[in-house]
């Protein structure tokens, strides 16, 4: 595609609905006129093709206008959430070289970072309610379909995080073959209920201009925005929120990630007329690879279309039209696949004879304990069917007997008893797996993105268990 998708449908479909916000609506024509806008006002800042701006907070209009401002000039937008400065200067320090000044526009600037001690640029935009009323701006348009368009930081829960650049074309590999079977027609309505900064909040961008629909960009209130919205991406907690509420939903089609998704949670759903989907998926390819309707068989789902997958002694292995052009350093790129294009996705899994995969967990979070393999993402998934735990980390640690036993550290409003805990294990998991010690996860680790950092929670794990010593 030689014209981007905002520039397709401004000419396809100039007066249907495009993108709703707190502020106003926008037709795809005159969205288009924003966005043009942007872009001009990128290019006054020295944006130029190949760029990297980088866009430091949470979901907002401006946010979206400038990555589709950035598309249209051929410059690479990275996303990452607000966070302190030590981490974000890490961040730009793998987005920028020394020689170069970082380009950074921040939405609501957090008071716990100086930006002035940042070595940025910072970028500026035109304020929506003077873009109203103004004609489209002329700019050279340097859109192509395989340019680099985003960088997505992993989530850095087993070390340093990494950026992952992806194209357009990748992008929108991810969303085609997601809605051959997710159906979002033009007339339906996606709220853009994840970050943006996750790999999942961009992927429902793409869904979008895949789909020539509508967009919904919030204000933060779930129970306001979902109003008018017929497709969301949600976790279990929220859906069971939306269901037990007195709000009148329009939803038809919800795609769910996360934790453990109870199936008394879906069919309470389908009562109420809307198809709950879950997946699974990762930052490197642009989010979901495997996805089903939910029903009485617990896994992940079949492979969608653009993608393949394979399994190697129980490794997953991805290969397909989705995968990231590589992880970005300062202007290079290095290759995530291997000779044959297959990427090591480092997580273990089975697959059952109707094709559908289940995941086991992270082949990082397998240990030995007296001489069996535990998966901390089996244990954990168990501690997540209790009604009281939202969700659970299961950390391994020393153990002179065993070698290594299970600890887990949950995210509850009170710690159930462990007695409690015991009779729910034992129907599940044999004895070696239960957990020989529970902590309660602190607020601060809970941060705001998507997952909690294991490797925070190892580290202050190893803190607490030091100090009983």
């Amino acid at each position: 595609m030689h014209d981007s998708p905002l520039k397709y449908w401004a000419l396809m479909s100039p007066d249907c609905l495009a993108l709703m916000t707190p502020q106003r609506c926008y037709t795809w024509s005159e969205l288009e006129q924003v966005v043009s806008l942007y872009a001009k006002a990128l290019v006054d800042q020295q944006v130029t093709q190949g760029s990297v701006v980088t866009c430091v907070g949470k979901n907002s209009p401006e946010m979206l206008l400038i990555y589709l401002a950035c598309a249209e000039l051929g410059a690479i937008c990275a996303l990452t959430m607000p966070q302190p400065q030590l981490a974000l200067d890490g961040k730009l320090g793998t987005l920028y070289s020394s020689s170069q000044s970082a380009k950074v526009w921040w939405h609501d600037a957090s008071d716990e970072i100086d930006y002035s001690l940042l070595k940025a640029t910072q970028i500026s935009v035109p304020q929506i309610e003077l873009a109203q009323s103004c004609s489209q701006a002329e700019i050279t348009r340097r859109y192509h379909t395989d340019s680099l368009a985003s960088i997505i930081f992993t989530s850095g829960s087993m070390g340093k995080p990494k950026a992952v650049v992806h194209s357009h074309a990748q992008h929108l590999a991810s969303a085609q073959g997601l809605l051959e079977q997710f159906h979002f027609e033009p007339s339906d309505c996606w709220l853009l209920s994840l970050p943006m900064y996750h790999v999942s909040g961009l992927a429902i961008v793409y869904r979008w201009l895949a789909a020539g629909a509508q967009l919904k960009v919030g204000g933060g209130d779930l129970l306001q925005d979902i109003q008018g919205v017929t497709h969301a991406s949600l976790v279990a907690t929220q859906l069971d929120r939306l269901l037990n509420s007195a709000t009148s939903l329009d939803l038809s089609h919800v795609l769910l990630g996360g934790s453990h998704v109870p199936l008394t949670l879906s069919q309470q759903a389908a009562e109420q007329g809307i198809e709950t989907w879950l997946g699974y998926g990762m930052t490197e390819a642009a989010s979901t690879v495997t996805a089903k309707q939910i029903d009485a068989t617990y896994s992940a789902g079949t492979v969608l279309p653009n993608r393949r997958l394979e399994l190697r002694d129980g490794r997953i292995y991805i290969g397909g039209e989705t995968l990231a052009s590589g992880y970005f350093e300062q202007g290079v790129v290095t290759p995530i696949v291997d000779a044959q294009g297959w990427f090591d996705s480092k997580d273990l899994g089975e697959q059952l004879a109707n094709g559908e995969l289940v995941i086991k967990g992270r082949a990082d979070n397998q240990f030995i304990s007296g001489g069996e393999n535990v998966h901390c993402e089996e244990i954990e998934a168990v501690l997540n069917q209790m009604e009281a735990i939202t969700q659970s980390i299961v950390v391994p640690v020393a153990d002179e007997e065993f070698g290594q036993r299970p600890v887990a550290v949950l995210q509850t409003d009170g710690l159930p008893e462990q007695k409690r805990i015991e009779q729910h294990l034992e129907q599940k998991l044999v004895k070696f797996k239960w957990p020989v010690a529970y902590f309660l996860l602190p607020e601060s680790l809970l941060g705001s993105g998507i997952k909690v950092s294991r490797k925070q929670v190892k580290d202050w794990l190893a803190a607490q268990l030091k100090g009983c010593r």
